[in-house]
């Protein structure tokens, strides 16, 4: 039976574990935990209609969240692997008076000790198995702490991408180019440079989706407010004379169609055209869609 609830909180350690892989390494389509949590969380924001500010720290807050839920559950993971082995496996420091406490908050306070790698000794494994096993959950807690800073530091370089290219679009729109002026060398060259932002978009929603989570700012920062105006873009330009320029334009509606494929597949469910798809983009992040 003691060997079950151990077994008991491997299991809580190694979903966790998988959920951390999964997120920050090997991001899948359907997620897993942490894709629960901060969906939860951005539906609660919506539903309760909170004002922008509050919505904006949605993202942030998701993430500190997910990075709680990893360690509470590695945390109590290993109280569990530890619980049935209480006092008996471990040697406790003279005067500490820690047998004398409950055995499962001695657990709990033994894994919080080795998962902050703070090592205060007043408790140590006593059996062989443990010793290793009470190590590798200080590697654990190292690998937690290391990943969520890379986690934060990888984020923000992608919400960098997207603002530059809404913030480019916003641009294109308030000059709002026609079929004549886009049907030259440098529409073609300035339509080759939107499609390739646009697939960099993609592929940063792809790697980290819970990007999605966060909100740009003002509405010419927004690329669920500007995303559309592309659209406009790409079909002017397969409107142009020069075959430079229609191809260019159609690699940039190529290039929308996948954005908008993995936009509808990961987050939004509407099955519908690239347009379709950016206007109900646009409403889930509270913005208009910005047109021809």
């Amino acid at each position: 039976m003691e060997w079950l609830v151990s077994l008991l909180g491997a299991a809580l350690i190694m979903a966790a574990l998988r959920d951390l892989f999964h997120t920050l390494w090997h991001p899948t389509r359907h997620g897993g935990l942490s894709r629960l949590v901060m969906t939860a969380l951005w539906k609660l924001a919506r539903h309760l209609r909170a004002r922008r500010r509050v919505v904006g720290l949605v993202g942030p807050l998701a993430m500190a969240t997910v990075v709680g839920m990893w360690a509470f559950i590695i945390i109590l993971g290993w109280a569990i692997v530890y619980w049935p082995h209480m006092p008996e496996a471990f040697a406790f420091a003279p005067g500490s008076g820690l047998s004398q406490e409950p055995e499962l908050l001695d657990s709990i306070y033994l894994s919080l000790v080795m998962v902050a790698t703070l090592g205060l000794g007043d408790i140590v494994p006593a059996e062989g198995w443990l010793r290793v096993a009470s190590p590798l959950e200080a590697l654990i807690g190292f690998v937690l702490l290391t990943a969520t800073v890379s986690w934060v530091l990888e984020i923000y370089p992608t919400l960098t991408r997207r603002r530059v290219l809404a913030i480019r679009l916003a641009l294109l729109h308030r000059s709002d180019p026609s079929v004549q002026q886009l049907d030259c060398a440098a529409g073609a060259s300035l339509l080759e440079s939107l499609a390739t932002e646009v697939v960099r978009v993609r592929v940063d929603f792809t790697q980290y989706a819970e990007a999605y989570y966060f909100h740009d700012g003002e509405d010419h920062s927004s690329m669920a407010a500007t995303i559309g105006y592309a659209v406009h873009l790409a079909q002017r330009g397969q409107a142009a004379q020069r075959a430079d320029v229609r191809l260019t334009a159609t690699m940039l509606a190529d290039a929308l169609e996948d954005l908008a494929t993995i936009l509808d597949q990961r987050f939004l469910h509407t099955d519908g055209t690239p347009a379709e798809v950016f206007a109900a983009y646009a409403a889930d992040h509270g913005r208009a869609v910005t047109g021809s």
